[in-house]
């Protein structure tokens, strides 16, 4: 008799991300009425509505990502230490980024923090690569996002840097 369903560790792993998507929204939904309706931004940066699902639909294609590499590889062992490794400290930047850029207001750390996602999830995909081609592609919309959101995260701290 199976305790988990089959189908549980693709549910879990898809939705993992979410979690700290969900509790960072907590914040940003604060904030954007408040604080970051009064920054300059520019022109290219899209309307507010846009970011919750472009950022769910990311955080499924990047949790599903990792399922896949989990599985091709046998679950938590010591091949997936590395590659399933990258992806936590690439998940755990993420998170980070919400509550320092909209929580704490520092801009500038936000960027610092959204280049240092931007490489991680750079290095996960090159590790999934080898190992799940669909996994590390279900990355590169991903990595496209984050290139303009750190365009954009560096063009708010640019313009704003004398707001407090």
């Amino acid at each position: 008799m199976e305790v988990v369903p089959a189908w549980a560790p693709a549910v879990g792993f898809t939705l993992l991300p979410h979690a700290g998507g969900f509790l960072g929204s907590n914040i940003t939904k604060r904030e954007i009425p408040t604080w970051y309706q009064t920054l300059q931004k520019p022109s290219w940066c899209p309307p507010n509505w846009v970011f919750a699902p472009v950022w769910g639909t990311l955080y499924t294609s990047m949790g599903y990502g990792s399922y896949l590499v989990w599985k091709e590889l046998g679950g938590f062992n010591e091949k997936s230490v590395v590659p399933l490794g990258l992806y936590a400290g690439n998940l755990a930047l993420n998170w980070a980024w919400t509550p320092i850029f909209f929580g704490a207001h520092k801009m500038g750390w936000g960027l610092v923090t959204l280049l240092l996602t931007t490489g991680a999830a750079t290095a996960t995909t090159a590790s999934w690569y080898n190992i799940n081609k669909t996994a590390a592609y279900l990355m590169v919309p991903y990595l496209a996002w984050l290139s303009l959101a750190s365009a954009l995260n560096y063009r708010i701290w640019k313009d704003n840097r004398n707001k407090k």
